[in-house]
């Protein structure tokens, strides 16, 4: 798997991608052919999107890469508090320029990739044809999807033992793929949690939780830079991003709207849809008028280039501290507040503490330890589909489809104060205090005896 390097005096990332090519890089891509640029989706990476690669509708008229996040995947970087979205968009165009890209088509798969391709679209247009967003999500998270990830993060990062480690991970595929996941997906999903998203790599899945949790949206100022044509395709079936969001978008943007009936999260990946969303984004792309190979920034150097979209940034947060920012840095895109960045910061460096010690749910292989749907049913307290937990029997018969599973609540999305800066303020990560007795057992039982007895008196 090829990589692009970034560096700078404050940063580093290196940046893992891939591509259809025979080769696996962009040496291989045929100049007539339309580019395609594929963000693969929030808390994954590019090796999930093999319904895209081997489709021959894309595979065999497009030329096609995927860049993963710089958290994401074999991605490797220096961690940060300043990692927002405008921070992603920086990174693809730098791959954008360092690669010598034409201008591309970009498919956008949930809310991580969303944020950066419209954010990237804004600051360098002339690198993106067209937009095509899967799932647009809320401008801010939904209130109780804020609380249920922000617990997941912190059990599944701080996991001791591999039930415990299953049992957030099994959170996670709830709260994304809904209670009705296939056992096959669902085990390929754990498996790929616990071999690269592991507790000893948990400020890269933190870093991830703090782009997703902490986004902010869009300012009313950008809309008028996307230009592009733009694609919106929602699942209607998806009650943690409500189709609300997509009509609001679709209508600020101007944008075709496709609704994919019975869609939830993860459209491309999850059985049934993946194929849906790729015939109708063909349909979209084949439409569009087609542009030469040539690089769209040809005569400018990359600092020039990036000074111009700090610039751009300048006049649409009314910020003049970007004009005296490192252009070399995608960390200069930055446009969280100060308060922001050091909670993040800080959360960041209390989960580095004791993470080259944690629980690594891997066998000596390297491999994961167990298929999830392989774990031993001997625990008479078991969850089940419905997301309880209980011995025995059924919570409640089920009368009809509604009745299936408890309903996802329903609430507004969270406000910066309720949410980005108010953030677990107080997280630890040792919450128990460990007790250590240096004495002899008969002492001990001899001394805590009237205490004892008081007690139970």
């Amino acid at each position: 798997m090829p990589f692009v390097d970034l560096h700078s005096a404050e940063d580093f990332a290196s940046i893992s991608y891939i591509t259809n090519s025979f080769l696996g890089n962009v040496g291989g891509f045929d100049p007539q052919k339309p580019t395609v640029c594929i963000l693969p989706p929030t808390f994954l990476d590019s090796s999930w999107l093999y319904s895209q690669f081997n489709d021959p509708r894309l595979d065999a008229d497009y030329n096609l890469i995927a860049f993963d996040m710089r958290v994401a995947g074999k991605s490797e970087c220096r961690h940060s508090g300043k990692h927002d979205s405008w921070v992603d968009a920086a990174d693809l165009a730098f791959c954008h320029q360092a690669l010598a890209l034409p201008p591309v088509h970009i498919l956008a798969i949930e809310s991580n990739a969303i944020n950066c391709a419209l954010r990237f679209a804004v600051l360098f247009p002339e690198m993106c044809l067209s937009l095509a967003l899967c799932n647009v999500p809320a401008p801010t998270e939904l209130k109780w999807i804020y609380t249920a990830y922000d617990e997941v993060v912190q059990t599944w990062c701080f996991a001791e033992d591999l039930e415990s480690y299953e049992h957030a991970a099994m959170e996670a595929v709830t709260y994304t793929l809904g209670p009705d996941t296939t056992p096959d997906l669902r085990d390929d999903l754990i498996a790929y949690w616990e071999t690269v998203m592991h507790p000893r790599r948990r400020q890269y899945v933190q870093e991830q939780a703090n782009v997703f949790l902490n986004r902010t949206p869009l300012p009313a100022a950008a809309y008028p830079h996307i230009t592009q044509p733009v694609l919106i395709i929602q699942g209607d079936a998806n009650e943690k991003i409500p189709h609300k969001y997509a009509e609001r978008m679709a209508h600020d943007l101007k944008a075709v709207l496709y609704t994919v009936k019975g869609g939830n999260t993860y459209l491309t990946i999850a059985p049934g849809t993946a194929s849906i969303v790729n015939q109708v984004y063909v349909k979209f792309v084949s439409r569009l008028p087609r542009v030469g190979p040539e690089s769209p920034t040809k005569g400018l150097t990359t600092e020039e280039r990036m000074r111009d979209a700090l610039g751009t940034l300048e006049s649409i947060t009314g910020d003049g501290a970007f004009r005296t920012r490192d252009p070399l840095s995608s960390l200069s895109f930055c446009c969280l507040s100060d308060e922001v960045v050091r909670q993040q910061t800080d959360r960041l460096t209390a989960y580095r503490k004791g993470q080259t010690l944690a629980y690594l749910p891997l066998g000596p292989t390297g491999r994961p330890i167990r298929r999830y749907s392989e774990r031993p049913h001997d625990d008479w307290f078991e969850s089940k589909t419905e997301g309880l937990s209980y011995a025995g029997g059924r919570f409640f018969e089920p009368i009809g489809r509604s009745s299936k599973q408890l309903p996802m609540p329903q609430s507004e999305p969270i406000s910066p104060a309720e949410g980005r800066v108010g953030r677990r303020g107080t997280f630890s990560p040792i919450t128990v205090d460990k007790i250590v007795i240096k004495s002899s057992m008969a002492k001990v039982v001899t001394g805590s005896q009237p205490t004892l007895h008081k007690l139970f008196l």
